[in-house]
């Protein structure tokens, strides 16, 4: 949704602080905090030009500087779409650099569009040479993991196959046929200190007449 039609004073009613950079059509993102909301950021924070979507924002939440992101999805590997989303990967890594340090309390989360590893994946050979699994998307999750970012819930996980995206077509949901695409990408300090590492598959199921999103939320929490 475009900025002025988001729900801010809804959410305010609620106890949430919130920061929403949205278009007004396909691409959007928010972060909503109960425990402060500081240097909000719509967009990249590099101070070069500005993205031409709306694909990023920037918080820090109770001591925790966040970033919400929709990585562009890439569409094919011959797409000039794929090659925007290997760039925007790129800058994302720079504005992280420029922001933090790994020693900080962070958290960069949201669709990666990108399953990290072959465990991410329902059948790995169904998706060779397709977006999400390609080398250069998964060097871009391993770039940041250099950087000091952790997979935080494939630490609590190990080599279980759970997914956070299904396909609406042919029953991929109950059938356990999907991608875990959607990532909380967490410092030492906010690893170290996560309790809990979930998804829940329950918001994706929903009721015939209302159908849910083809994601469904992932959570950690965090003790102190």
């Amino acid at each position: 949704m475009a900025d002025e039609a988001f729900p801010a004073m809804t959410f305010q009613s609620l106890g949430y602080e919130s920061i929403h950079h949205g278009e007004g059509r396909w691409n959007g993102v928010a972060i909503l905090s109960r425990v402060g909301l500081e240097n909000p950021i719509a967009g990249f924070g590099d101070g070069a030009a500005p993205d031409v979507d709306a694909r990023i924002a920037w918080a820090t939440c109770g001591g925790v500087r966040v970033a919400c992101c929709y990585v562009p999805n890439g569409r094919s590997l011959d797409d000039d779409h794929y090659q925007y989303k290997l760039r925007w990967l790129d800058r994302l890594l720079g504005d992280l650099d420029g922001q933090c340090q790994p020693s900080d309390d962070i958290v960069v989360c949201g669709d990666f569009n990108i399953a990290p590893d072959d465990r991410d994946v329902w059948d790995p050979k169904r998706f060779e040479g397709q977006t999400h699994v390609s080398a250069a998307e998964r060097d871009r999750i391993a770039a940041l993991e250099s950087w000091g970012l952790h997979d935080v819930f494939r630490e609590h996980h190990g080599d279980e196959r759970l997914y956070s995206w299904w396909d609406y077509r042919g029953g991929a949901f109950h059938k356990k046929q999907g991608l875990r695409i959607d990532l909380l990408m967490t410092s030492r300090s906010v690893a170290d200190a996560t309790t809990a590492a979930v998804v829940d598959r329950n918001e994706r199921k929903g009721p015939k007449d209302d159908p849910p999103s083809d994601h469904a939320p992932v959570l950690i929490e965090v003790g102190r």
